[in-house]
């Protein structure tokens, strides 16, 4: 019998690196959203998904319009049902953790998550499992990039709301954004704010 609650497989890892990794998901348009936090593999590795687009699955075909005289973008897909399989949904996850046999650890794993490791959605329990501790926060903010202020304002504001029952768990993050962000004022002012709508 499977378990309803059980965060649903959604990608595969196609590329990995020390502090990031890629995944192409089953299904096109299912990908999660930025921000969000996922895990890859066996023990877990765990990511902030930090870019997303859909494709084409083989670069030399590129995708061409196809409306002009459709009546909704729905029709597109009916009249051209190849489409579906022309395309792909990819993902990019920034590592900011992995479990260990004692726990989580906010650190970089020894080796990133393996090819074709599968990757889920975090439930929102697993999501305040990990961020119980906001050690990660440093790897996130420190991702350079990748790591612009709306990815770091949407995985916080996934924190907030995962942890909905903690009062003073905004504040926390407050705290841990004016850490890591000491010497950015500007960026900084930019996420609280953004969090704060």
């Amino acid at each position: 019998m499977n378990d309803i609650s059980a965060p649903r497989r959604l990608a595969e890892v196609i590329e990995a690196a020390s502090s990031v990794f890629r995944a192409q998901c089953y299904r096109l348009y299912e990908a999660p959203a930025l921000g969000s936090l996922v895990t890859a593999g066996a023990p877990a590795v765990y990511g902030v998904v930090c870019r997303v687009s859909t494709e084409p699955l083989d670069p030399s075909r590129p995708v061409l319009a196809r409306g002009e005289s459709a009546q909704s973008e729905e029709q597109i897909y009916q009249d051209n049902p190849q489409i579906a399989r022309l395309l792909t949904s990819r993902f990019e996850a920034l590592i900011v953790g992995h479990q260990l046999e004692t726990g989580i650890s906010h650190h970089l794993p020894p080796l990133p998550p393996r090819v074709h490791s599968f990757v889920k959605e975090c439930s929102p329990d697993e999501i305040t499992d990990f961020s119980g501790g906001l050690d990660f926060i440093h790897l996130l903010v420190g991702a350079g990039p990748a790591a612009s202020e709306e990815v770091v304002r949407a995985c916080m504001s996934r924190l907030i709301e995962a942890h909905s029952d903690v009062p003073d768990f905004r504040v926390q993050i407050g705290k841990a954004l004016a850490k890591e962000l000491a010497g950015d004022v500007p960026q900084l002012t930019a996420i609280l704010r953004g969090l704060a709508r």
